[in-house]
């Protein structure tokens, strides 16, 4: 019995050493590759990409070209009742894109392993509080603007009153009916029209910053992936990620009424952020590593900022202030339509995050 303790603890002994031997010899096996392995990877990977900056650039121009289009169409133009559908399915992408897409990829940057445990990132929930302040940045960016191009307004339109009761005190001609007529027709109309234009160019203005912050970052983060298994599905996933935020972003610049030139210049700029992230990350690709302790906090930070930036946008300015419309509550189908619109557009872009 002595012996046969003996011998198998001799077993277990030989056993245990060659495994101790053959593990490391399997890791390395499994971790070396050829050169001419990780060169082929790459070129493969560039073809990969330069695919990328095109079907992109394309889907994003799409994306956002169809609501300005569809100004001109009389059935989606912003007085419509299927606008606010429109507007609530572009308000859900942006919103599922802020709490499903972004927010969660800026948790996994700053609690990441790879940060020492001695720095202050792991310690305390960062992405939260950056979000937070990024929202509440924008909340008061809103209002400041807002209250200062009213204030524009109201003293520019004391000016004109000034001026026109000047006139009318110098010409006798006029009748004080036809004076009151004349203030009373054109400037009731100006003072609903124009606060409401001015926060809707803010609006657009503001989302299209929290709309590139996040492109970029996600164009960066595709331009230093050097493996094509990781890089082939998201062109695709990146590419219906881009319509869809671009649906959402036209809609608001379509609302906002500006010039055609800007209009020119917001769209082909959006459509342009995602595609020079991807160039971008390419260029750095050689020294860049998105797991290195700065990579992870610059990519964690900017992803908080833009998350808080969009949810505040889709919850305050997109969704709130039509919810509340009297127009949209008073017309239970419409109201039902919208709701289920608002859905749809988080569905589409929630079921995106499989991939991207």
């Amino acid at each position: 019995m002595a012996h046969f303790q003996l011998f198998s603890l001799k077993i277990l002994q030989i056993f245990s050493l060659l495994l101790i031997l053959l593990y490391p010899a399997t890791v390395s096996c499994d971790c070396t590759c050829d050169k001419e392995d990780i060169q082929q990877n790459k070129a493969e990977a560039l073809r990969y990409k330069l695919g990328a900056i095109a079907a992109i650039l394309v889907a994003g121009a799409i994306g956002v070209s169809l609501p300005l289009l569809g100004t001109r169409i009389p059935a989606l133009r912003p007085e419509n009742d299927i606008f606010f559908m429109i507007k609530a399915f572009a308000a859900g992408v942006i919103l599922a894109t802020g709490f499903v897409h972004i927010l969660p990829d800026a948790f996994e940057s700053l609690t990441s392993p790879c940060l020492k445990e001695s720095s202050p990132w792991g310690k305390f929930p960062f992405s939260g509080f950056i979000a937070m302040m990024s929202a509440i940045g924008t909340l008061m960016i809103d209002a400041f603007a807002t209250g200062y191009y009213e204030r524009q307004h109201q003293s520019k339109h004391k000016h004109v009153n000034a001026a026109d009761e000047e006139h009318a005190g110098h010409v006798h001609v006029h009748t004080h009916a036809t004076h009151g007529h004349a203030h009373g027709s054109a400037s009731p109309s100006q003072e609903l029209v124009l606060p409401e234009l001015i926060r809707q160019r803010i609006i657009s203005q503001v989302l299209e910053v929290g709309i590139v912050v996040h492109s970029v970052v996600i164009g960066i983060s595709l331009g230093v992936s050097q493996s094509p298994d990781t890089i082939r599905p998201l062109v695709a996933a990146l590419s219906f990620h881009q319509f869809f935020e671009g649906m959402g972003l036209g809609g608001c610049i379509s609302q906002a009424q500006f010039k055609s030139v800007s209009v020119a210049i917001m769209g082909t700029f959006f459509s342009l952020t995602t595609p020079l992230g991807i160039a971008i990350g390419i260029g750095i690709s050689s020294f860049y590593r998105d797991n290195s302790p700065t990579g992870l906090i610059v990519d964690g930070v900017f992803n908080s900022a833009s998350a808080g930036i969009l949810i505040y946008m889709a919850l305050v300015d997109l969704l709130a202030a039509d919810f509340m419309n009297p127009r949209l509550q008073s017309n239970v189908r419409l109201q039902i339509g919208v709701n289920l619109s608002l859905l749809l557009g988080t569905a589409c872009m929630s079921v995106l995050a499989k991939w991207a």
